[in-house]
């Protein structure tokens, strides 16, 4: 997915919030809110996919500031909320579609949104725009390799129960990030999280970006992606990567449209959730 004109104004508040969220002082703040303006200036156009450059002012910032983790505390108090509501949400274990939905409520965590609105919004029902879901069980039924490109930390809990059922049925690895971008999850806050052994077979991307950029991504990750029968992709980082490769019709994407250029893309209003295989 290219950018529209609409994600300059949310790389622009990306590059004052990691900056403010980095660092204490205001000197270092300035310097790193400075440098990741000057790359969104000189980087964005509508013919680049926004995760790029919210790459690059996310390493403007750790490199500036000596943050390597900006988003730490905030993720440690996404992580105890998300343990906390995931525990209050009835989930049917044993109906794909209930995992299904409850996955997907995760999504609607979103480190731009105040927690308070995000915990109301999660006691709404989930009701899927685009419904492609009998058509990835299905295919999860022949069996073979599946990665789960899980998103934001606070996910992992509501990733559980549907990552235990598809693993009935093929060999799922859940993929996180290899080192920390945003809020979304890496192998360390599985550990914080206590979730390692829940979790089972872990791999990473190899890179620190939201979504993926295949430039940066390891060797590893490649053959694995390439290896796959079906990618499970949660979050719009990857719906905005992956929807750039040609469709196959085994990336199945996983989502709440939160943004008006990810939701005018896949055709829905705002705030749509969407599981569609492409």
């Amino acid at each position: 997915m290219k950018a529209s004109e609409y994600c300059y104004e949310c790389l622009r508040k990306l590059a004052c919030q990691a900056a403010e969220l980095a660092t204490d002082d205001a000197s270092a703040r300035a310097r790193a809110t400075d440098e990741s303006l000057k790359i969104l200036h000189n980087n964005f156009s509508l013919d680049c996919v926004s995760i790029v450059v919210a790459t690059e002012i996310h390493d403007a910032v750790k490199r500036i500031t000596g943050n390597p983790d900006p988003y730490r505390q905030m993720k440690d108090k996404e992580i105890e909320v998300a343990r906390e509501l995931s525990k209050q949400i009835k989930v049917k274990h044993d109906s794909f579609s209930s995992c299904l939905k409850f996955a997907a409520l995760g999504n609607t965590i979103d480190f731009f949104r105040p927690l308070d609105v995000t915990k109301k919004d999660m006691k709404k029902q989930v009701n899927f725009i685009v419904d492609d879901s009998k058509q990835f069980k299905v295919k999860l039924r022949h069996g073979g390799r599946v990665l789960y490109l899980a998103d934001n930390a606070g996910e992992m809990f509501f990733d559980l129960p549907l990552l235990r059922w598809m693993r009935q049925w093929a060999s799922v690895a859940y993929v996180v990030k290899a080192a920390p971008v945003q809020d979304d999850v890496t192998l360390e806050d599985v550990k914080r999280a206590g979730l390692e052994a829940e979790l089972g077979e872990i791999i990473t991307t190899g890179t620190a970006t939201p979504g993926i950029d295949f430039s940066q991504a390891s060797a590893e990750f490649k053959y694995e992606f390439d290896a796959a029968e079906l990618i499970f992709a949660k979050g719009m980082g990857y719906y905005e990567s992956l929807s750039e490769l040609p469709a196959e019709s085994r990336v199945f994407y996983c989502l709440r449209a939160k943004c008006q250029p990810v939701a005018d893309s896949l055709g829905v209003p705002l705030d749509s959730y969407v599981a569609m295989l492409r």
